[in-house]
């Protein structure tokens, strides 16, 4: 009885009340909900075009992986933002919001600017990072991966042409939907995502495929399908917010938001300071990240084939791990904001646990799923499902580990240090798994299993440094009192 007691005393300070889960799923349902939908319809739309072809899947896979960089930067550069967003709401000063949204909407455009003239103007050289045939003694063999490597190259810029008329509403739906979910509100941008994603769902099924009057436009027809969906997401969302700020509350922050567009010097300068280092370390983060699938295309189409197989089933596993982090930086920077020290500690420490919950449960699930999930994918050879079985496995397995990283960096970022996050995140991600997976790809002995094993394991380092971080309590700091004197 007393080690039953003892046990419980330890665990009481990572568990919440009725009131702190209601807070979290508040939160969290509306994003888990959207994510969940969204990584559906992606794995259908994966699906679709796979059942073109291989080479088909692999140049849309390729072109995402380059539209991937841009979201993150979207999204690290309008997070300097949300933060102060975050804690003005908690501090009850819409005024604050209003200029946080508007400093979202100068990022999104030098942002989205930047990006068509990167993707424009190195198009093809981009792409043709990831197209590294196998070498082949038969004759027949090498002719017909030489062929794949073409129609992927072809694919791959035929998608990204369209999907370039995308960026823009993307960056202005992610300006509305990232300061409405700091206020609190995150069932609009859910139900506008929901209806996007149907959207791409709907159009893909008739562009992608010959039906009657539309003729099968195959990656063209998604990319179309794509666009106009988030053309739909970003007028459901400016309709449905503006038709409801005369009734005030969340959405007063948009009363006049257009007018006198102008932010106060020292705010702008905070938001600036604060928000370049988010910026930064998603834009390395995120092509830390695409560099480390590029190093991995070295060994073969068939690992790229794989990969993608991967990342899209995994995903759908991970909308809950993934929502967590919106939790902590909405709970954690109100507290601050607020001055409530004690709670922001508090709703860190048991995030954190939460999180921890919720990985170790999605292992379990991959771990007995890996076998059967990549053989939806009828096209793919039984080499690259069987590979992919592995992949996904190992995802699993390395799950907990990358929880705690996650959590952490949110954490850290609620408290305006966006400096200790560029480290910990994206100078973590050139410095250690990048140039590991580059040495251990030129070793010919080890197989691409264990490579990626190895590099996904790294992330125990960043746990250690995170746990430092957050134990020395460098997070804690009210960013927004006194910015707008």
């Amino acid at each position: 009885m007393k080690h039953r007691l003892s046990a419980s005393g330890l665990l009481k300070p990572y568990i919440g009340d009725r009131a702190f889960y209601a807070s979290v799923m508040a939160i969290i349902v509306p994003i888990v909900i959207q994510s969940s939908i969204s990584n559906f319809v992606n794995l259908l739309d994966n699906l679709m075009v796979g059942s073109v072809g291989e080479a088909q899947m692999n140049g849309v896979s390729i072109s995402n992986n380059l539209i991937f960089v841009y979201n993150l930067a979207i999204f690290g550069g309008m997070s300097g933002a949300t933060i102060f967003a975050a804690q003005f709401f908690g501090a009850g000063d819409k005024k604050g919001v209003r200029h946080s949204f508007r400093y979202s909407l100068i990022v999104g455009a030098v942002v989205t600017g930047a990006a068509l003239i990167v993707l424009t103007v190195l198009r093809d050289t981009l792409l043709s990072l990831w197209i590294n045939p196998e070498t082949f003694d038969d004759a027949q063999k090498q002719a017909a991966e030489l062929l794949k490597a073409e129609e992927t190259l072809a694919a791959g810029r035929a998608y990204l042409d369209i999907m370039l008329w995308g960026l823009a509403p993307f960056a202005l739906t992610n300006a509305y939907a990232g300061i409405l979910r700091t206020t609190g509100d995150t069932k609009l941008p859910m139900v506008a995502s929901v209806v996007s994603v149907f959207t791409n769902l709907v159009l893909n099924y008739l562009l992608i495929f010959d039906h009657g009057p539309f003729k099968g436009l195959g990656v063209k027809g998604a990319a179309i399908a794509t666009v106009t969906a988030r053309y739909v997401e970003l007028a459901i969302i400016l309709f449905c917010s503006h038709s409801r700020v005369r009734l005030g509350g969340a959405y007063a922050f948009l009363d006049g938001a257009y007018k006198r567009f102008s932010i106060p010097g020292k705010l702008l300068k905070s938001m600036f300071v604060k928000g370049l280092p988010l910026l930064i370390n998603e834009l390395l983060w995120s092509s830390g990240m695409t560099m480390l699938s590029r190093i991995y295309s070295l060994r073969g189409l068939t690992v790229v084939n794989a990969y993608t197989i991967t990342s899209t089933l995994v995903n759908i596993f991970n909308v809950l791990f993934a929502s967590m982090g919106t939790a902590a930086s909405v709970m954690v920077g109100r507290s601050l904001g607020a001055n409530d020290i004690g709670g922001a500690k508090d709703n860190a420490r048991k995030i954190i646990a939460f999180e921890e919950m919720i990985c170790v449960g999605t292992c379990i699930v991959l771990l007995l799923t890996a076998n059967f999930l990549p053989l939806v994918y009828t096209k793919s050879s039984l080499e690259a499902k069987a590979l992919a079985t592995r992949l996904i496995r190992i995802c699993g397995l390395v799950l907990p580990l990358q929880g705690f990283a996650h959590c952490t960096y949110f954490i850290l970022r609620s408290g305006g240090k966006t400096v200790i996050t560029f480290l910990f995140d994206s100078v973590y991600t050139w410095a250690v798994p990048v140039p590991l997976a580059f040495l251990l790809i030129k070793c010919e002995t080890l197989g691409i299993v264990a490579i990626y094993a190895i590099c996904s394991s790294a992330e125990i380092i960043k746990d250690v440094l995170g746990y430092i971080l957050l134990k020395k309590g460098v997070w804690i700091h009210n960013i927004v009192s006194g910015t707008e004197d």
